[in-house]
């Protein structure tokens, strides 16, 4: 028996133009009734899921993939599917089986993990579906409404390897740093019309090439390098310790997960935006995060490790005073900071031999010092050309080091001259131009020749660098050139030329009396080109010579001109003639004032007349009614001059200043300006239909107020018949006036804060300040209790350590009581068995015979001793001499004295 088509609780169904909507017959199918009403249960199920953060993890599988925005997707992915289309096909009763239902919840998950990055969020969120769609089928199997071999999860291919994907992702990290400073540079290239790709969270054709198990020797493969965008060049990288010490460190955090699989340090890359979360500015005083570290990192503002963990504590600190105690940032945020200061500590531990760069370079970072000379990154050089040594290269400074023999090393960007580049036979040029190249290379400290600079266009014009001698080249760059596709595009930011040491770094000028204007020239090589040249033909290549210098000599072709280039300079018009001045007419002053008055109203009546023709008939109709001048525009005084809207304007000479003989006066006008329409009122918002009557509690101005200067009507209500259109039921369920009129607001009736400062936007209202005030006090509340309780823990922790300390200390004395007791018994038990062997069975009285006299002996001891000491004592007081007593003297029997 058949049934309607399902409705989906809470998600109505479109008809999907995704599928083909074929109807399957009953008999062409195997799916039972029970089995449409499961498949209907799981999409329920994973549509209406939300995690424990509110985050809905099959939003984003709700429909395909949009072509414009992902183009790639496509290639990669050669099945691609929704949501969407489980349900166009459970609602049309497509379904063959039950498999192709399963297979289809399948597909969704394996073209995630084939073309987003273990770590990105969609991939995530499809083990996620994978997870609940399992779970539902295991309950649909334990109802018999399937079998488990129904619900198996089918295998459709393997996935792109892990190792090949964290290959691809060290090789990312090491460029990333590169490319995001490089954002202006991205925008002067020509790819795809100078539209940068956004960078997803997808894996690169190495995973996938793996995958498909492609060599380099087998037919068919796809090349890792077709259809990739070719890398500019770069500097090598050249890092001190403390560098690599920093990098180690960015790189290591980026590896943690948290509970629900998703890589901790996503939370921490950007900043909010400043647009949609002000409050965050507000509250955090000093924000930063990832993005804003890796480049400070990158342009060397950190003087040590301990410097840069001084940045990451503020981030994370941030985002522990921001957020929750019970959010899911906070508890990263505490976990990634242990993990940093873990991995710095680790890294301060190395010796600085673990961090040698490649081929053994030696960082210089102070710079050179080469016939009296420091050479530092971002000195503009000339460098010898071995090619022709008449044109030294143009180059700047990118890097500094020694190797293991101890020789010194620059590595520099090369800059071309017109004549070594390839280009239109139109392009023009100025005088001393050269453009950036892609070429960095690598020279002796021996082949620097001689400073110059390079200025950018814009500021040629305009002086000179300070402190450059007269004799020293100067050149002016206004071009990058792309050696792939011989292209000159224009450079936006200067800054994304220079290294990164240097690009906050700006020079002064000695600057000209005014601007001086340079003519651009046509090429230096125009006579290259052939007479018989084509559009069609096709590009010249330059001519190499040397491996490490520029080409000898470029090429010229007469294709047809680049979008982004300039077109040649006209020649200069020679300027016509100018007419003679009228002579000039001396006039009154009141007469000026009464021609004046005449000839503006006039002027404007003629305005008038032809703005009626072009746009409607208000304007006409005014003039048609006679108004009064002063209703078209107030008149001023007459001295200042007014075009006039005629083909020939009036002009006025005077010869020196005039003062009016009278009082200057302003017309005023009793009238207010209507509304004039125009031609593009065509172009305005429809008008409602119904006509919006103030409420009447808003009817009159407020006792004591200016009505012009009251604040606009906030409520509104319909008129009579459009209020009684609405049912009772439905006027009931909002707030109404007396008369029983439906209110409408044109904001919300809040009691809002007022701004902060004058011409400010107004705040948060009062109910959210003050719930945002008390979530405030009860958090700080709560963080006190736990501090309170970590501290009485801590108390009661440290007391109990104290009491066990007692206890030790008792037993410990109570043990040494005991093992001599034990010791003296042994003694004595020793004794006994010695008088035992030498006494026999008379053992007792010789132990008591011998006991006995060493009684004696101790006890004349000690009467030898205490006579002994009372001897002692009375020696001493015969000798001691008592100056308070009244004893005698030596003097009193002694008669020497």
């Amino acid at each position: 028996m058949a049934t309607p088509k399902d409705d989906f609780s809470g998600t109505p169904v479109i008809e999907s133009t995704e599928s083909d909507a074929v109807h399957v017959a009953a008999e062409d199918t195997t799916v039972t009734d029970d089995q449409w009403k499961a498949m209907r249960t799981v999409i329920e199920f994973v549509i209406n899921y939300k995690d424990a953060e509110g985050h809905d993890p099959s939003k984003i599988f709700h429909k395909k993939v949009n072509k414009r925005v992902l183009p790639d997707y496509y290639e990669v992915i050669k099945e691609p599917i929704a949501i969407s289309i489980l349900k166009a096909k459970l609602v049309n009763r497509e379904y063959k089986s039950f498999e192709e239902y399963v297979r289809d919840w399948a597909l969704i998950v394996h073209n995630a993990q084939t073309y987003n990055r273990p770590d990105a969020g969609a991939y995530v969120d499809a083990l996620t579906i994978k997870s609940l769609v399992e779970r539902e089928l295991k309950k649909q199997v334990d109802q018999s409404v399937i079998t488990p071999e129904v619900a198996a999860w089918p295998d459709l291919g393997e996935l792109p390897p892990v190792e090949a994907l964290l290959l691809e992702e060290d090789e990312d990290e090491d460029d990333d740093d590169d490319e995001e400073d490089d954002d202006d540079e991205g925008e002067d290239s020509d790819d795809e019309n100078g539209r940068r790709r956004r960078k997803r969270g997808r894996r690169s054709s190495i995973a996938i090439s793996k995958r498909d198990g492609a060599t380099k020797d087998e037919p068919g493969q796809r090349s890792l390098d077709v259809g990739s965008k070719k890398k500019r060049g770069r500097p090598p990288k050249v890092d001190t310790p403390m560098e690599s010490r920093i990098k180690n460190v960015l790189k290591a955090i980026r590896k943690p997960k948290n509970d629900q699989g998703q890589i901790m340090i996503h939370h921490f890359e950007k900043l909010p935006d400043k647009a949609t979360m002000p409050e965050y500015f507000v509250e955090i005083k000093e924000p930063i995060a990832i993005e804003l570290i890796k480049r400070k990192q990158k342009r060397k503002k950190y003087q040590s490790v301990d410097h840069f963990m001084r940045d990451v504590d503020t981030m994370f600190n941030n985002a522990k005073s921001y957020n929750q105690d019970e959010s899911q940032i906070y508890k990263d945020a505490v976990h990634l900071q242990a993990e940093a200061h873990r991995l710095a500590e680790v890294e301060k531990q190395r010796p600085d031999s673990d961090f040698v760069m490649e081929e053994g370079r030696i960082p210089l970072p102070n710079g050179i010092l080469h016939n009296n000379e420091l050479w530092q990154v971002g000195d503009w050089v000339h460098i010898q050309n071995a090619n022709d040594v008449t044109k030294p290269i143009v180059a700047q400074i990118y890097r500094t080091w020694q190797d293991t023999e101890g020789q010194k090393w620059i590595n520099a960007c090369w800059y071309y001259r017109p004549e070594q580049t390839v280009h239109q036979y139109e392009k023009h040029f100025f005088p001393d131009e050269v453009v950036k190249t892609g070429q960095y290379r690598d020279h002796h400290i021996d082949e620097i020749i001689d400073r110059c600079f390079v200025m950018f266009f814009t500021r040629y014009s305009r002086g000179r660098p300070k402190g450059i001698p007269p004799n020293r080249e100067v050149y002016v760059c206004e071009a990058r050139y792309n050696e792939e596709k011989h292209k000159l595009n224009k450079i936006k930011t200067w800054a994304s030329c220079l290294p990164d040491e240097v690009r906050e770094k700006d020079y002064e000028m000695d600057l000209f009396d005014s601007l001086r204007k340079v003519k651009k020239v046509p090429s230096p090589l125009l006579h290259m080109l052939k007479d018989d040249a084509k559009d069609t033909d096709e590009l010249p290549k330059p001519r190499w010579e040397a491996d490490n210098a520029p080409p000898i000599v470029g090429g010229i072709y007469k294709g047809p001109r680049d979008e982004n280039q300039s077109p040649p300079p006209e020649p200069t018009p020679t300027p016509p003639p100018q007419p003679p001045h009228p002579p000039p007419r001396q006039v009154s002053n009141m007469a000026n004032h009464n021609e004046n008055s005449y000839r503006r109203n006039s002027d404007l009546n003629i305005a008038t007349e032809e703005a009626g023709r072009a746009s409607g008939s208000t304007l006409t109709s005014a003039r048609n009614n006679h108004l009064p001048t002063s209703y078209i525009q107030p008149q001023s005084t007459p001295q200042y001059h007014q075009h006039s809207v005629s083909p020939a304007p009036i002009q006025y000479h005077q010869h020196g200043q005039q003062t009016p003989s009278y009082t200057p006066q302003t017309h005023t006008s009793s009238f207010t300006q209507p509304p004039t329409q125009s031609h593009m009122d065509h172009y305005n918002a429809p008008q409602n239909r119904y006509t919006q009557q103030p409420s009447s509690a808003r009817l009159g101005p407020l006792p004591g107020t200016n009505p012009v200067a009251q604040r606009t009507n906030e409520v509104y209500i319909l008129p009579d018949q459009a209020n009684a259109a609405i049912p009772e039921d439905i006027r009931e369920q909002f707030q109404r006036d007396d008369e029983g009129h439906v209110l409408f607001f044109n904001k919300p009736p809040l009691d809002v804060l007022p701004p902060a400062k004058k011409g400010g936007v107004e705040g948060h209202s009062v109910k959210y300040v003050a719930a945002k005030l008390r979530r405030k006090l009860l958090l700080k509340q709560k963080r006190k209790a736990d501090a309170a309780e970590l501290q009485e823990a801590e108390a009661q922790s440290k007391k109990q350590k104290l009491d066990e300390g007692i206890q030790i200390a008792e037993d410990l004395e109570s043990l040494e009581r005991k093992a001599i007791l034990a010791f003296v018994k042994q003694m004595d038990e020793g004794t006994d068995e010695i008088y035992k062997r030498d006494f026999g069975d008379e053992w007792q009285e010789a132990k008591a015979f011998v006991t006995k006299r060493i009684e004696r002996a101790q006890a004349d001891a000690r009467a030898e001793k205490r006579l002994t000491e009372e001897s002692e004592r009375k020696r001493k007081e015969k000798s001691k001499i008592s100056l308070n007593s009244a004893g005698p003297y030596l003097d009193d029997f002694d008669p020497r004295y």
